[in-house]
């Protein structure tokens, strides 16, 4: 698909260059807490200026302190058919956001002693993946494995407006096997060899996605729904296997033509798979991350090591790729998540280290040809969201 973009968009073609699709919980859901009017954040016209100013059709955000949501909003049209408002608690495609979702299971399983980080993955998938005797599974959760993108193969998708219009047309309703996407890889000469570079590749967690599967017999959407969903009550995330269509409220995603906007909004979830499958909202994803990074959800020498980061290769901002998440420099400091982008759907989730606060934000970016004007206003978003928590806090 596109690129994948991580929170800070300037990062775009070193990061995530072709990565298109495409970061021990109680037993009791989490309801989500009421804003608090003590403690408020006015992200409405930064929200506001990614439709008014940018190129989005829509925009949902929510930001989240010490527990309590202190924004929460929507803004633009979720059909352009009909001219239905977008809402806050709709549901969005969150991409490669899934991948920290997907990670957090691996790690479980190494906290349970079921595999090892740097065992090789043949020991694991024997026969599976060329050279998987050379290739660890920490190099496939922090892209250093080698593994070609079975995105960056235009036969799969190529991000052209040809390419849009055959996506739209037939390539969207294409069901893959994680097989079959890991044949499409392995096609294809690795990128260099393991460990010796750093290049992003959705091939690296549909290999995860079904090391996941031979560990604990069941799939990875069944790992996550039942060790993330359920404890965390996350009522609105879904892994959808093969259904195309995203249930509840949401925004249409849409590709722009010359002729008008082209609805995209239904897709196989198969050309993601667990590099990207997921779907969720705003509120869902903040308080995943506040679990995660708050320490509920793994032990702290797993968390320590998805956060032990190697560098991306002329990323700016100083930016580094953990396992299945990212490290940003902003201006009041470092912050952690993942982004993600499908077509239709661009995400990004980031927050401090320590659970405290994050943002979570979806917005459909439909018109693509001034990148520049969207990086700045996507950067004033984020900047406000988590250094004027900062300032404020």
């Amino acid at each position: 698909m596109t690129t994948t973009r991580l929170p800070h968009r300037r990062i775009v073609a070193a990061l995530l260059a072709a990565a298109t699709l495409v970061a021990l919980a109680p037993s009791a859901a989490i309801a989500a807490p009421a804003v608090s009017p003590s403690a408020s954040l006015d992200l409405q016209p930064e929200l506001n200026a990614l439709v008014e100013q940018g190129t989005s059709t829509a925009a949902l955000a929510e930001v989240r302190d010490h527990g309590r949501t202190i924004f929460r909003g929507a803004v633009g049209t979720a059909d352009l058919a009909t001219g239905q408002p977008a809402r806050a608690d709709g549901r969005f495609r969150i991409a490669s956001t899934t991948k920290t979702f997907v990670s957090t299971i691996t790690l479980q399983l190494v906290d349970e002693g079921r595999i090892k980080l740097d065992d090789p993955i043949e020991h694991y998938l024997p026969g599976a993946i060329p050279n998987g005797d050379a290739i660890t599974i920490r190099q496939l959760l922090n892209h250093t494995s080698g593994l070609y993108n079975y995105l960056d193969d235009p036969h799969v998708r190529s991000n052209t407006e040809a390419g849009n219009r055959e996506f739209l047309a037939t390539g969207r309703w294409t069901e893959y096997t994680p097989q079959r996407l890991l044949a499409i890889s392995t096609a294809k000469p690795p990128y260099f060899a393991p460990g010796q570079g750093w290049h992003y590749s959705n091939t690296n967690y549909v290999v995860i996605g079904m090391l996941i599967q031979q560990v604990t017999g069941h799939s990875w959407r069944d790992e996550v729904e039942a060790r993330i969903i359920q404890p965390l009550g996350l009522r609105h995330t879904t892994l959808p296997t093969d259904s195309t269509a995203v249930p509840g409220p949401h925004a249409h995603g849409y590709f722009k033509f010359p002729e008008g906007p082209g609805d995209v909004t239904r897709l196989s979830p198969t050309i993601a798979d667990a590099a990207g499958a997921g779907i969720s909202t705003t509120d869902d994803l903040a308080r995943f991350h506040a679990s995660l990074f708050g320490g509920r959800l793994l032990s702290p020498a797993r968390l320590s090591e998805m956060t032990t980061t190697v560098p991306i290769p002329g990323a700016p901002d100083h930016a580094e790729y953990g396992l299945g998440v990212v490290r940003y420099d902003l201006s009041c400091g470092q912050f952690w998540g993942h982004p993600g982008e499908i077509p239709g759907y661009s995400t990004g989730l980031l927050g401090t280290r320590d659970g405290s606060r994050q943002y979570a934000l979806s917005y459909n970016e439909y018109d693509k040809s001034d990148s520049a004007q969207s990086n700045r206003l996507y950067r004033a978003f984020e900047e406000k969201a988590l250094c004027g928590l900062a300032a404020s806090g």
